[in-house]
């Protein structure tokens, strides 16, 4: 063989030494790896109480949830059912027995839309807002009755009825007083009917619960006045017939004390534009006057 030839087999020869003791040297080292102790890697960890006890932290523990009785809740609470009727409108209504007038007032304002300040609420006579439905003696299905005007309304008609009312009583101060004129007096001079209602003079009271009777009108024939809030009614009766008059249709309201007899009053309710549409009554107790006018004009809205 030629000194080229011995020297390319010396070259191969020193390469594959070097490969052969490469991988001598990476088997070496995985062999050394493999004969370690496989406990030696996590001997700390294994000995360390961690591995048996779950870690302590300074968060506190979780709250378990509670159980509650539910003594306060409003399931708990005893309800009584209601119907509530406003403007021809129905609400059947569960509520708290031991709630407020006040608190009832809340509620019909969140089914209603009309403002507290602006509800009368009925319920034999006017609902006291202090009193618990309890203690007025409120009972499964009871009726409630409400009235009045939400602002959007009040705002669309008193103007004008305001503004009738100030010429009705400008007009007034100029005329003698009512009850001396002659179409009035013919009915006076008969005198205080004897089944008229007793009066209580300097005191203002609520409507009664019955109807006003024993009271004459501009014939000189008995008639009795009946509220029916419920229905935002006015019902004017006679021998002969009841005329049920809708609340709002009344344009005005006007009376006068009757003199020698000042504990009662001649009264108007005005169903037209002009004074001719005046209905007369004759001796409505004086205790009951401010009432009549409050309910049908809805003056006490702004109280």
């Amino acid at each position: 063989m030629g000194v080229v030839g011995e020297a390319f087999l010396c070259e191969a020869g020193h390469q594959v030494n070097r490969r052969t003791a490469g991988r001598e040297n990476s088997d070496d080292t995985s062999m050394d790896a493999e004969g370690q102790d496989p406990a030696l890697g996590c001997r700390d960890d294994c000995d360390s109480p961690s591995a048996e006890k779950p870690l302590e932290t300074d968060d506190p523990p979780e709250p378990q949830p509670s159980v509650s009785n539910g003594g306060d809740s409003e399931i708990e609470k005893e309800l009584v059912e209601l119907k509530i009727i406003w403007n021809k409108n129905k609400y059947d209504l569960k509520f708290p027995l031991d709630s407020t007038g006040a608190d009832l007032k809340q509620k019909i304002h969140s089914l209603t839309g009309l403002p507290p300040a602006m509800q009368k609420v009925m319920f034999k006579g006017l609902l006291p807002e202090e009193k618990t439905l309890r203690e007025i003696k409120v009972i499964n299905g009871a009726k409630i009755m409400v009235v009045g005007s939400t602002i959007n309304d009040v705002l669309a008609v008193n103007t004008p009825k305001d503004a009738a009312q100030q010429e009705v009583k400008s007009e007034e101060t100029k005329k003698e007083p009512l009850c001396r004129q002659k179409q009035h007096r013919k009915v006076l001079d008969k005198g205080k009917p004897e089944d008229v209602m007793p009066s209580v003079k300097g005191v203002q009271e609520r409507l009664p619960t019955v109807p006003l009777s024993g009271m004459y009108n501009k014939s000189g024939g008995k008639v009795r006045l009946t509220f029916k809030l419920e229905q935002d009614q006015l019902w004017i009766g006679t021998k002969e017939r009841t005329e049920k008059l809708p609340m709002g249709s009344i344009k005005n309201v006007v009376s006068e004390p009757i003199e020698g007899h000042e504990d009662y009053h001649m009264m108007a309710f005005q169903l037209g534009p002009t004074e001719a549409s005046y209905y007369w009554v004759y001796w409505v107790p004086t205790q009951y006057v401010d009432a009549i006018k409050d309910t049908v004009l809805g003056k006490w809205q702004y109280f």
